[in-house]
């Protein structure tokens, strides 16, 4: 029984600091929001690293790739939800800190952008790569980005090493004791 209270303690505790971690990054990336809205957008653009990536106030009603613009409704509706259940995860679900690191960049990332679309309906980007044709992003939408590719290189290294098992119904190797 106390090992049991010790292991829900810890879940909790973990879940308590993923929590904390999510707040950091979506604070982070509010403040910086803040800041592109207050020196970014009387400017418009401002060169950042040149020839690479420049510093371009875009507001952004949509989600990835401007898909669904004009559909406030419906992008606060699924992602509130998604997030929702996201946090209460983190919360409450024994995981390897791998993968709870995936989830804190995405749930982290997915809030830093709720709260604008939530707030003033529209998504404020400012990262544009000049040396390629790609929409203009935020840090937000890193985290949200490189938590997935994460979740997508532990899932192949699961696969991986699961191929690489022997099932668990081959027969044992001897070792020359019949």
């Amino acid at each position: 029984m106390e090992k049991q209270t010790q292991n829900r303690a810890g879940r909790l505790r973990a879940g308590l600091l993923s929590l904390l971690a999510v707040a950091a990054l979506a604070g982070l990336d509010q403040l910086i929001k803040a800041w592109a809205v207050a020196v970014l957008q009387p400017r418009g653009s401002m060169p950042f690293l040149p020839g690479v990536v420049e510093l371009q106030f875009v507001l952004n009603d949509g989600m990835a790739f401007s898909m669904l613009s004009g559909r406030r409704g419906l992008l606060l509706g699924a992602t509130g939800l998604i997030l929702a259940a996201l946090l209460l995860i983190l919360l409450l679900r024994r995981m390897a800190l791998a993968e709870r690191a995936v989830w804190v960049l995405v749930a982290g990332g997915g809030i830093g952008n709720f709260i604008d679309r939530a707030r003033t309906g529209a998504v404020v980007d400012y990262l544009n790569f000049q040396f390629m044709q790609f929409p203009v992003f935020n840090f937000a939408d890193i985290c949200v980005t490189v938590g997935v590719a994460l979740l997508i290189l532990l899932l192949l290294l699961d696969l991986r090493r699961e191929s690489a098992a022997p099932p668990a119904d081959a027969p044992k190797p001897s070792h020359g004791d019949t």
